[in-house]
């Protein structure tokens, strides 16, 4: 198996559309391809910095003329979550036609979508590749040869991994700035790069708020590390 991450431009897709002309985010939360129907039902978080741009954003979500279907399930602030049914584009039915899959969430914004797609073999995935410029502009951002056992892995640690990212999303910017500036200094390395008085430097803080903030973040860090620990497979 071939798995394929690609920066994606597709000239029919209401999602680039939105996103190329309004200042708004979308981050696919469920996806299911009905290759009968020609259709894509999706759930999606949709993120703006702008209450009033998100508004406008999902208006124009809405009336695009690709769209089959749109719901509105929640909305406050700079964020909304939305239900969708758009017609299949020139290339989701590229990858359906060479016996593609979806392998990843979808991310758009700026006009432009990041998707992570699968193929069987190398022959397939050259002539998915060929086929999809014809209709679309993409830059290939990565190529890997997957396993079934390390995609079942993964399948079968999903939660275990989500533990460790919602670490990760309750650092605050204090403890994510410290902790990333103490590794690219060489803070754990041994013997050690840089010390609690360079990164105060860093910083213009105390030593002694430097040492407070990145404890409080390697906590965070380390307890989610001891629960993916107990949940792995």
């Amino acid at each position: 198996m071939l798995d394929v991450t690609m920066d994606m431009e597709q000239f029919d897709c209401p999602f680039i559309d939105t996103s190329a002309d309004h200042d708004v985010a979308f981050s696919a939360m469920h996806w299911q391809l009905d290759t009968a129907a020609e259709q894509l039902e999706t759930r999606l978080l949709v993120e703006s910095p702008d209450r009033y741009e998100l508004g406008e954003g999902l208006s124009a979500l809405r009336d695009h003329e690709n769209m089959a279907e749109y719901r509105l399930f929640s909305k406050e602030d700079g964020t909304a979550i939305v239900r969708t049914v758009i017609e299949e584009t020139n290339a989701m039915s590229t990858i359906t036609d060479h016996g593609g899959y979806i392998t990843g969430p979808f991310l758009i914004e700026d006009g432009s979508e990041r998707w992570q797609v699968g193929f069987d073999d190398e022959a397939t995935t050259e002539a998915a590749l060929h086929d999809l410029e014809k209709g679309n502009e993409f830059v290939v951002e990565d190529r890997s040869e997957l396993s079934m056992e390390a995609l079942f892995d993964t399948m079968r640690n999903a939660n275990a991994a989500s533990t460790m990212l919602d670490a990760c999303r309750d650092l605050t910017d204090v403890e994510r700035d410290t902790i990333e500036s103490a590794a690219d200094a060489g803070y754990f390395e041994s013997p050690r790069e840089a010390t609690l008085s360079t990164l105060a430097d860093e910083f213009d803080v105390s030593t002694a708020a430097v040492s407070k903030n990145m404890r409080r973040g390697e906590k965070k860090l380390l307890r989610s590390v001891v629960a993916a620990l107990d949940g792995l497979e």
